[in-house]
């Protein structure tokens, strides 16, 4: 093999259905195009992807994530970084995370979520790294709404694929709803109604689309109902046996198919002393489609754009 050639990277799976460890490729350079289908083709399988001590800054970060799609705006409702619109900061205390500290009543799925559901097109890729670790805490789970899908029986299956579901951010009531995070919410409101189960676009599975902490409401059926169902959906989607869990160290990278998964941000970390700063990069996506063709439609809110559109419709 000569020195200009591709060499093939490793994939090393971490459970039985999700979650794949990749090693033999530096992110800080620019990636041959076979090397490029190799991280696809592994992302798209395993639905989550983990790279070891990258060290990316901001820079790096952005041109990683520009092989493989256009970078949103860092978030539409909480903001970006100036320097950098296409970041995210995901730091201990921020904006977006307003609700995990207050502490409301927990179930088993509260807080999972796929990112920014609420959008008609919600991110096809979300790409975060670790900057600022805790020694220990702080780790991340995500769950594979594929296998999810698959473990319903089929006769609920028939149901929910007739189903749509309304996804939206939570606007705060009573004295919550003066706060910086009720004020961010209103500023870019995002409400839309999503096939329950959804056609992934590049695999053809079928996914159980459900965003927890997004997820208000099942179309068409009584208040009750929806609930009912949806917790049902919720704590089935959950199972362990669907996850996978990844402990952070500084320069790690996980890049994972936000049409196919749903993840969990620790609450553990606001229990500790120690920080914790990560960054992310979505990737603009497409609008669902449910088993039957139908799409995804917007209630309220524009769709997503690439930062470069967004700062420009500004």
């Amino acid at each position: 093999m000569s020195g200009t050639e591709p060499r093939a990277i490793t994939v090393e799976p971490m459970s039985l259905h999700i979650g794949a460890e990749i090693s033999g490729v530096d992110l800080k350079q620019k990636l041959a195009p076979e090397t490029i289908a190799q991280i696809r083709a592994a992302w798209v399988r395993w639905k989550v992807i983990f790279f070891r001590g990258q060290h990316l800054d901001h820079a790096g970060h952005v041109a990683f994530a520009r092989q493989f799609g256009e970078p949103t705006i860092g978030h539409p409702v909480f903001g970006h970084d100036d320097a950098f619109p296409e970041i995210y900061s995901v730091a201990k205390v921020r904006k977006g995370n307003a609700t995990y500290r207050d502490k409301p009543m927990l179930c088993p799925w509260s807080f999972w979520h796929a990112d920014l559901t609420p959008a008609i097109n919600p991110p096809a890729g979300s790409i975060l790294r670790g900057d600022v670790v805790p020694p220990y805490g702080g780790d991340t789970q995500w769950t594979d709404l594929a296998a999810a899908y698959n473990g319903l029986s089929q006769t609920l299956r028939g149901i929910v694929e007739k189903l749509d579901a309304v996804h939206a951010f939570d606007t705060p009531g009573g004295s919550a709803a003066k706060s910086e995070y009720a004020a961010a919410v209103r500023g870019r409101v995002l409400v839309s109604e999503h096939p329950l189960v959804t056609v992934h676009p590049d695999t053809g599975e079928r996914v159980l689309y459900v965003s927890p902490q997004f997820v208000k409401s099942i179309s068409g059926l009584h208040p009750r109902e929806s609930q009912k169902l949806l917790e049902l959906l919720w704590e089935h989607a959950v199972r362990p046996e669907y996850t996978v869990r990844f402990r952070w160290q500084a320069g790690d990278v996980a890049f994972w198919d936000n049409r196919s998964t749903a993840h969990l941000a620790p609450l553990d970390i606001f229990e500790s002393e120690f920080d914790r700063q990560l960054y992310r990069i979505t990737l603009v996506g497409e609008v669902p489609a449910g088993v039957d063709g139908r799409r995804s439609r917007a209630i309220e809110g524009r769709p997503l754009k690439s930062a470069a559109e967004e700062l420009a419709a500004a």
